[in-house]
């Protein structure tokens, strides 16, 4: 049976995986793989891991990928529906008022209304991806209520009537896992686990991303940061602060610094936690990189 390609040329995960290495990310045949079902099955694609482990950048490359604007949604603790649908312009509703005097003025007119992310997405499917990140950091009520709103894609303004997109959106979800998800909110969507990548795979995002480092440093980098990510830190470095570390010590290091002085005077790009730099005080010299190219 002929498949039909979900975007122009890319009839499978594998030619995904190469067009998102076009677009400067690297993913793992799994991740690939989700990306692509969920693309095909016209489902919201829910990533979860660690901060730092690239959740929010890939679904940046797959927009970019796919040609479309990113709108995204930033949860946070207390966001409400008014903060991700719509709300009314008030102040400029009661200038309105003030300037026309007698005058009728319809105070539910485009020109008025506020659209925030879920109403901008509704509005643009084909040309935008949702972005819904660290739904983690929102409540219940909230994830209750972006269930109900990822099951018809719709929204109904009481003053204005119902807008529903005419087609569905390419919806993204990323979570942190800071908390357990709802049942019902995993089964909607196609889901992937992003773990730290290899060492051979995080030196080839380092080589990828900083094309001034050389591949000993990458390495030396990466197996570094492997350590500090055993070590029980707050802030553990996730991948881009281990390509910021490579750049910064290559950099220091072209400047006169030597190896492996120019790591610990970079370390503040790599770990950004005070408890954290006073944990190691003391063994730094265990988990710093060696020489280095």
């Amino acid at each position: 049976m002929a498949v039909t390609p979900v975007i122009s040329g890319i009839d499978g995960p594998q030619p995904l995986a190469k067009a998102l290495r076009d677009a400067q990310y690297i993913a793992s045949d799994d991740l690939a793989t989700a990306m692509y079902l969920a693309l095909a099955l016209g489902k919201p694609l829910l990533l979860e891991g660690a901060p730092g482990v690239g959740k929010t950048e890939a679904a940046k490359a797959l927009s970019g990928v796919m040609g479309r604007d990113v709108i995204r949604l930033q949860c946070f603790e207390g966001i409400d529906a008014a903060g991700a649908l719509y709300e009314w312009n008030y102040p400029r509703q009661m200038l309105a008022i003030r300037q026309a005097g007698e005058t009728y003025v319809n105070l539910y007119a485009e020109d008025f209304l506020l659209e925030r992310p879920l109403l901008q997405s509704l509005k643009n499917p084909a040309q935008t991806l949702l972005l819904i990140d660290e739904i983690d950091r929102s409540d219940q009520e909230f994830e209750a209520f972006l269930l109900e709103f990822l099951s018809d894609f719709s929204i109904s303004i009481p003053e204005t009537g119902t807008v529903r997109a005419s087609r569905p959106p390419i919806v993204v979800l990323t979570s942190n896992r800071t908390r357990d998800l709802h049942e019902a909110l995993r089964r909607r969507c196609v889901y992937h686990w992003i773990d730290y990548p290899s060492p051979e795979l995080e030196a080839d995002i380092v080589m990828m991303r900083a094309s001034s480092v050389a591949r000993a440093t990458a390495e030396a980098v990466v197996a570094s940061v492997g350590l500090l990510r055993a070590e029980p830190l707050a802030k553990p470095p996730g991948v881009a602060e281990t390509v910021e570390w490579a750049e910064a010590a290559t950099l220091l290091a072209a400047q006169g610094a030597r190896w492996p002085d120019a790591f610990r005077r970079a370390i503040g790009v790599a770990l950004k936690d005070q408890d954290d730099l006073a944990y190691l005080e003391g063994r730094m010299a265990q988990v710093l990189p060696g020489e280095a190219a």
